[in-house]
Parts: structure tokens; C-alpha cells; sequence
């Protein structure tokens, strides 16, 4: 028995070194090949016709958390510089007390963007569901993506594999030291997930009629 259990020991060590491995060599391989596509500065971006703004959750009395304000700041500052036209807010509305989109919105007005400029998309659950729902349910073909450079290279991949061009603009505007760590860890096993949708599972979201962005008023 001490036989079996020593090698099945190393069998799971072994299987546990390969996965570690591939999970390492995965993100390498997605943030080489999406680097040169991460802005750290508005004034550097090209125009682009929206900004894809992705939800990062809401605190429980329904105001933003400190990342998903940041990314609002950051696609308002686009708006005003005249580099995008319209912002898509694309989160979570699966509850009745629940609305990224929403809170996303009215932070948004607050700091001067016009609410006809303003799309939102009540079924952005994962980063996959708002760049799929992008493309197919509002009609958007070029975008700069709107988050957290831990999250970018992810959010890259899945818009380029979805066949959407995008570039994406670095949304941190205040130090995240105290979370970035969790935040980094949990990204090796969320660009596993990403690859696998995309390669394997190819999961269809929530989706509907089409509304082009531009056809919204």
C-alpha cells in the first residue's frame, strides 16, 4: 500500500508541475500577443467608435467598487477627448437588485457624458458574454476595451478570437496593491477558462434581436 500511495503521490505531483506549466506558458503567450495593443495613455489612442466598458462589480448598496469606477472615469475621459462616440456599459443584471449597467450610467452622466451617448448591455456576465454580445447583438466591429491591465490581455484575447479589433486602454488611476495579487493569481485559471471556451466549449450567451449601437438614436 505504501508503494501506491507514494506513486500515486507523484503522479499528482507531476500532474499538478504540468498544469502549473501550462497555465504559466498560457499567459505568457496571451500578453505577448496582445501587449502592443495595451494603452496607458488616452492622448496616445487612435479615435475608435465605442468603448466596451466591462462591469467589475457593485458594493451592496448598489454603488460601484473602486475598479469598476475607475474604468467608468477612464471611458468618460475618452468620451470627452472626442475619441469614442458612444460607451458601452456591459455587466451583470441577472437580480432585481442588481444593475451594473445601470450604476454604470448614472456614474457616467455624473461626470458629464450625455445619456444618448450611452449604451447598455444587461447580460455582460462574463467577459466572454460582453465581447460576443458586442459583436453580434450591437453591432460593433472596432472598440477599445476599458479595464484593469491585469484583466486587459484576457479581454484582448477574447476580442480578437471573437473576431472584434480591438485595442484596450489601462484603467488604473489609483493603487490596487492590496488586491492585485488575488487579482493576478485568479487570471492564470480565468485565461485557462477563456481558452477553453473559445477552442473547446464555444458556449453561446444570452442573446436576442440585434440593436446596432449606431441605429440607437
Amino acid at each position: 500500500m505504501g508503494r501506491v500511495l507514494k506513486y500515486a503521490l507523484l503522479v499528482a505531483v507531476g500532474c499538478g508541475v504540468m498544469t502549473a506549466v501550462l497555465l504559466v506558458g498560457l499567459q505568457h503567450w496571451i500578453r505577448h500577443r496582445t501587449r502592443d495593443r495595451i494603452y496607458t495613455s488616452v492622448e496616445n489612442l487612435p479615435p475608435y467608435p465605442v468603448a466596451l466598458v466591462l462591469g467589475a462589480g457593485l458594493w451592496a448598496d448598489g454603488s460601484l467598487t473602486p475598479v469598476l469606477a475607475d474604468r467608468v472615469a477612464t471611458a468618460a475621459d475618452l468620451y470627452t477627448a472626442g475619441i469614442v462616440r458612444k460607451l458601452l456599459f456591459s455587466g451583470d443584471n441577472r437580480f432585481v437588485d442588481y444593475n451594473e449597467p445601470q450604476a454604470m450610467r448614472e456614474y457616467a452622466v455624473r461626470l458629464g457624458v450625455p445619456e444618448e451617448d450611452i449604451v447598455l448591455d444587461y447580460a455582460g456576465r462574463r467577459t466572454y458574454d460582453s465581447c460576443y454580445r458586442a459583436r453580434d447583438i450591437f453591432g460593433v466591429d472596432r472598440a477599445v476595451v476599458v479595464t484593469q491591465r491585469f484583466h486587459a490581455p484576457r479581454a484582448l484575447y477574447l476580442c480578437q478570437a471573437l473576431e472584434l479589433d480591438a485595442v484596450a486602454i489601462v484603467a488604473d488611476r489609483r493603487d490596487y496593491t492590496t488586491r492585485r495579487f488575488a487579482w493576478e493569481t485568479r487570471e492564470y485559471l480565468a485565461l485557462a477558462l477563456a481558452w477553453w471556451d473559445l477552442n473547446v466549449r464555444r458556449p453561446v450567451p444570452i442573446l436576442g434581436e440585434p440593436v446596432p449601437i449606431f441605429d440607437q438614436g
